[in-house]
């Protein structure tokens, strides 16, 4: 067993996955690599959810070791929208709509009251039933405008204060090191030797 079906057609997504697992030998696939479409009823109220729902929808069908995440932005002046809902915000993963949006609700919002953090939660799945979840988060606040060409989703607008930059400004490296998605792989990859040899 040495390839993990990571539940996503996200390219941006799969890429940073594809960097963080290079240290492993294990051949890491997307739903892009797979031509029957696969249809995934994201309903869940919480992270944790819609992350489960991901990993059991596409390992039933598929029958393999199975990798999903659910993460989104949480803003605080929002009551914590756009939070599970972060993807289809503003319509269905359309980033330039979905920050055109948060920017429009915050106007006005002064920028000590813009805080916000992304938030990622993993859940890996095995045919036998074993199961890991992790969890990571960065913390940060909305700028008034997008700076950055890096990175994808909310990244321009999300403001890193440890480096000063917006999460679209940094280098690939600097983002898998701080970003929701490498805190939370982090915790997983501490486990996932177990898991994986289960």
């Amino acid at each position: 067993m040495n390839s993990l079906v990571i539940a996503t057609k996200n390219q941006g997504k799969a890429r940073e996955y594809r960097e963080m697992f290079a240290p492993y030998d294990i051949e890491v696939k997307t739903l892009a690599d797979f031509s029957t479409p696969i249809k995934i009823n994201e309903n869940g109220t919480t992270f944790l959810e819609n992350a489960t729902i991901k990993a059991q929808t596409v390992m039933d069908k598929l029958g393999v070791p199975v990798m999903a995440d659910d993460s989104g932005l949480v803003v605080d002046a929002l009551d914590g929208a756009p939070g599970v809902h972060s993807a289809r915000y503003a319509g269905d993963h359309d980033d330039q709509a979905n920050n055109n949006k948060l920017l429009h609700e915050l106007q006005g919002v002064p920028t000590g009251k813009r805080t916000a953090h992304f938030h990622t939660t993993i859940v890996a799945l095995k045919p036998d039933g074993a199961k890991l979840v992790a969890n990571g988060r960065v913390n940060g606040r909305i700028l008034t405008k997008p700076r950055g060409e890096n990175g994808f989703g909310y990244d321009p607008l999300f403001y890193v204060e440890q480096y000063g930059c917006s999460m679209a400004e940094l280098t690939a490296e600097q983002k898998n090191a701080i970003s929701h998605r490498g805190e939370a792989l982090k915790e997983f990859l501490d486990h996932f030797a177990e898991w994986w040899n289960k």
